[in-house]
């Protein structure tokens, strides 16, 4: 699996219960083969993926394909990635409070 496939593949994973009364934008910056450009929505209880960037977003994150991934699948410390900038977040904030939901930690 691809960050690409990862990222456009939320909204199946992500119960609509859980985004209830909330809304945001991200964008996923992502360098390399399986990488591109990706924006989630959540809005009206529903997380909407969609390739390129939409709207503006609430927070911007940006990595290289292999990076994202070793995060994901636990390889790499999403705290060691943002220090050692592997991993590159404009409103942490908002990322923690959706981490969880999109099982992103």
């Amino acid at each position: 699996m691809t960050a690409k496939e990862f990222l456009m593949g939320l909204p199946e994973k992500v119960r609509p219960e859980a985004l209830e009364g909330l809304q945001t934008i991200f964008h996923f910056e992502i360098d390399g083969e399986g990488g591109g450009q990706v924006t989630v929505k959540v809005e009206d209880g529903a997380c909407i993926a969609e390739e390129g960037l939409q709207g503006d977003a609430k927070c911007v994150v940006k990595a290289k394909e292999d990076n994202l991934m070793n995060v994901l699948r636990g390889k790499i410390n999403p705290l060691m990635a943002l220090l050692t900038g592997k991993l590159k977040i404009s409103n942490q904030g908002e990322m923690l409070k959706y981490a969880k939901i999109f099982g992103l930690m």
